[in-house]
């Protein structure tokens, strides 16, 4: 006994707009991934020019936080607004933020210093 599924084949119209968005996502994405190795570039430059500890640990960490926004919104499909799945990862990104955000400020203001 199985399942009786129907398969209905594309309109010309939806494969072509199935196909511009596909392209047009990915273009976005290695975009994203080439600005991202462009800022770990940028982190291991400062760090190789010995500029002061001062400079280079929030620096770095400026870069860090650019980078997990860039992850969250380009890998996370979190710019698709239309997305059936969006409101499990809004809901679970924001939860883990909302927990990361105490433990990452006692780490620094307690511990590391």
């Amino acid at each position: 006994m199985g399942h009786h599924n129907e398969v209905q084949a594309k309109s010309q119209a939806q494969y072509e707009y199935d196909r511009h968005h596909n392209a047009v996502h990915m273009k976005k994405q290695v975009v994203n991934f080439a600005i991202m190795i462009f800022l770990t570039f940028l982190a291991f430059a400062v760090v190789v020019a010995d500029f002061s500890p001062y400079l280079i640990k929030p620096f770095i960490l400026l870069l860090a936080g650019i980078q997990v926004v860039l992850q969250l919104y380009s890998f996370m499909h979190m710019d698709d607004k239309n997305g059936h799945h969006i409101g499990v990862i809004s809901t679970y990104v924001w939860s883990g933020a909302m927990i990361i955000f105490p433990v990452f400020l006692a780490f620094v203001t307690v511990i590391w210093w």
